[in-house]
C-alpha cells in the first residue's frame, strides 16, 4: 500500500489512574435467554470507584411489557388453567469489589489511523491502518461480594416434566392436582397447564480482573487516537438460601368430581438449586458521555433443571464524572 508509511505522534496524556469516579448507565435494551423465563427489556446501572481501594455497583432491570418481552408471563396469561397471578420479571443486583492489588505496568495499544477525508463510503470500503503505541495499563485484581434479588413467572408444567414429576404430585391434603380438565368450549378433556411464580434472594462471591487504559496521542496527518477502555472479566459463585415458589390455586368446576371447588396445592415436591455459577465481561469508556456493553453466562439458582441463562446488555448513554467540583479561591 502506498499509504503504509511510518507515522509520528505526540503523547497528550497517559494516566490510567485518572479515570472518572462515577458512571451512570441507561440500558435501552438487554436480552436474556433464561430457561425459567426468556426475557428482554431495559435497565439502569450505577458504578463508583473509591480511590484505588474498591468500587461499587448497583443494577436494576425489567421487561418493557408482557409481549416485549416477558415470555413466561405472556405464556401464563394466554395458556394457564390455574388462578395464580403471573408476576412481572424484575431483577436487582448490588455489590462491591475490593481491590486486592491495584497497580500500573508498561504495555502497548493499537490505534486506527483515521482522517476526516475517509468519511462515508470511503471509510466503509477501507481496511484501516493501525499504529502500535506504548502506554501504561492499570490492572486490578478484585474480590467481589454482593446481593441478587429477582422474581418471575414460569411454566411449572415444564419444570415438573424436567424433574420426572406430574401435576398429581402437587397435593392439597389428600387431593392431587388433576392432569386434565373438561373444556366446555371444545367439549374435550385437555391437559391442565400449570404456571406459577418464583422469587429468589441470595448473594454472590467471586473474583475479577480489570484492565484500564487512559491514553491519547496526536498523530501527524491523522486524527487524534484515544484508548480509554475499562474492561472487566469476572467469575462468581451464586448462593440463594431463599427460593420461593407460589403454591398452585386451582378451581375445579366439574360437579361430578370429589375435587370440586377451589383448593391450594403445595409445590413442595418441586426441587430447587441453591448454588450456581456465572462468568462475564463488561466494558465501558472513560468519557463524559459514552456507551458500554456486557455479557454473562452461567447457572442462576432457581428451579432445578431450569437454571441456565445467557445475558447480553448494551448501555447508551453512559454518563461519567470524577465528582470533583472544587475550584481554587484567592483573596483580593
Amino acid at each position: 500500500r502506498k499509504d503504509k508509511t511510518a507515522v509520528t505522534y505526540e503523547e497528550l496524556y497517559d494516566e490510567p489512574f485518572s479515570v472518572n469516579k462515577f458512571f451512570l448507565a441507561f440500558q435501552p435494551l438487554y436480552g436474556e435467554l433464561f430457561v425459567t423465563n426468556v426475557n428482554a427489556g431495559f435497565g439502569v446501572e450505577a458504578s463508583y470507584f473509591y480511590k484505588d481501594k474498591a468500587d461499587f455497583r448497583a443494577h436494576f432491570r425489567k421487561t418493557y411489557s408482557r409481549k416485549f418481552f416477558d415470555f413466561g408471563r405472556d405464556l401464563a396469561l394466554n395458556n394457564s388453567d390455574v388462578q395464580n397471578r403471573a408476576e412481572v420479571f424484575n431483577y436487582f443486583e448490588f455489590g462491591g469489589t475490593y481491590h486486592i492489588r491495584d497497580f500500573e505496568e508498561p504495555s502497548k495499544t493499537k490505534m486506527f489511523l483515521y482522517k476526516n477525508s475517509y468519511k462515508g463510503n470511503k471509510w466503509a470500503a477501507r481496511v484501516p491502518l493501525e499504529a502500535e503505541v506504548p502506554c501504561k495499563v492499570r490492572k486490578v485484581y478484585g474480590a467481589r461480594l454482593g446481593g441478587i434479588i429477582w422474581d418471575s413467572a414460569t411454566d411449572l408444567g415444564r419444570a415438573l416434566e424436567d424433574q420426572g414429576l406430574a401435576n398429581g404430585d402437587l397435593k392439597s391434603g389428600d387431593v392431587s392436582l388433576r392432569e386434565t380438565f373438561f373444556n366446555p368450549q371444545t367439549g374435550k378433556e385437555e391437559k391442565l397447564n400449570v404456571f406459577t411464580n418464583v422469587a429468589s434472594k441470595g448473594f454472590y462471591v467471586g473474583g475479577s480482573m480489570t484492565w484500564i487504559r487512559n491514553v491519547a496521542v496526536s498523530f501527524d496527518k491523522f486524527e487524534q487516537g484515544v484508548d480509554d477502555l475499562i474492561l472487566t472479566t469476572y467469575l462468581d459463585i451464586l448462593f440463594s438460601p431463599s427460593i420461593k415458589l407460589d403454591d398452585i390455586v386451582y378451581t375445579d368446576n366439574d360437579p361430578n368430581t370429589a375435587e370440586e371447588g377451589t383448593r391450594t396445592y403445595s409445590v413442595s415436591p418441586v426441587r430447587t438449586k441453591t448454588f450456581g455459577v456465572r462468568g462475564g465481561v463488561e466494558g465501558k469508556f472513560n468519557r463524559t458521555l459514552s456507551w458500554a456493553y456486557g455479557a454473562e453466562i452461567g447457572y442462576r439458582p432457581g428451579i432445578e433443571g431450569r437454571t441456565f441463562y445467557a445475558l447480553v446488555k448494551i448501555s447508551f448513554p453512559v454518563y461519567g464524572t470524577n465528582l470533583d467540583y472544587k475550584v481554587e479561591s484567592f483573596g483580593k
